[in-house]
């Protein structure tokens, strides 16, 4: 068995990381698990304008399908394929791709780790220690897309993460979209703003995920929500409109941003709403 960096060991499935099991689980808890802004929204202030919790919203049979792409089995392997610190050294872009990136330390790696926790021979290596990753890690799920694990910036950020990074979202021709990490405890940072202005300068299609929620309590994620989401409707162009939670301790809003990934890399074409 494998030792991620966190101390974890690999080949073991979590609690909650199937979709199966949190449907055992009562309506409440089920539901602020697979939509946790539905969780918050029924402590808003009424008249609240929440039409951007819903916008993407996928019903049952669209979750459970996006799971698959997630498992590993015959004929379908999901594999750490390279690293790379410069354009000619990364794959060929040869299928749909999505990267994450985001400050040092606010749980990329964890988070990919999550995602892939249906395939738990899949190492994502996840340290303690802020600004472990210093290159582009890729992981090639079967013949569907590449996912994309990004170098940390601010604290502790590799030396030529400038470089690395502008080249990699200007170059990346089968980028589909760019999931822009943010810590929930905290909320936006100066350095995720730079980032902002990055992928608004260049055009790039994104969408911010706030990590970390089972640390915020109610009221601060409220608060954070509320303020990013004023954020992205004055400032943004290019950002999706809705935020996505996620915890990668308590799987909150996994099953949904699996989903999210299946789609927008082009392997859930039609996504029904519930």
């Amino acid at each position: 068995m494998l030792l991620s960096r966190a101390g974890g060991v690999a080949g073991r499935v979590p609690p909650l990381a199937a979709l199966s099991q949190v449907l055992r689980l009562e309506r409440s808890r089920r539901t602020g698990i697979m939509f946790p802004l539905q969780k918050l929204e029924r402590h808003l202030a009424p008249g609240t304008d929440t039409a951007w919790f819903h916008i993407f919203e996928p019903g049952l049979d669209a979750l459970q399908r996006a799971e698959t792409f997630f498992r590993s089995g015959q004929g379908h392997p999901i594999d750490y394929v390279s690293s790379a610190v410069r354009m000619d050294h990364t794959p060929p872009p040869a299928l749909p791709e999505v990267c994450f990136i985001g400050r040092s330390n606010v749980g990329k790696s964890s988070l990919i780790r999550a995602l892939f926790s249906l395939s738990p021979e899949v190492e994502v290596r996840v340290s303690k220690t802020p600004g472990h990753t210093k290159k582009m890690n890729f992981f090639k799920v079967g013949k569907y897309f590449t996912l994309v694990d990004m170098p940390g910036y601010g604290y502790r950020a590799p030396q030529d993460f400038v470089e690395m990074v502008e080249a990699y979202l200007q170059e990346r021709r089968n980028l589909k979209r760019t999931f822009l990490l943010v810590d929930g405890v905290v909320g936006l940072q100066k350095t995720d703003h730079i980032a902002v202005e990055m992928l608004e300068e260049f055009g790039i299609p994104y969408v911010m995920v706030l990590t970390k929620i089972d640390r915020a309590g109610r009221g601060l994620l409220l608060k954070n929500v509320l303020g990013i989401q004023e954020f992205v409707k004055k400032n943004t162009q290019g950002c999706f409109p809705q935020l996505f939670l996620v915890s990668s301790v308590e799987f909150s809003g996994v099953h949904l941003l699996r989903c999210f990934v299946a789609h927008v890399t082009g392997n859930l074409a039609a996504v029904e709403t519930s």
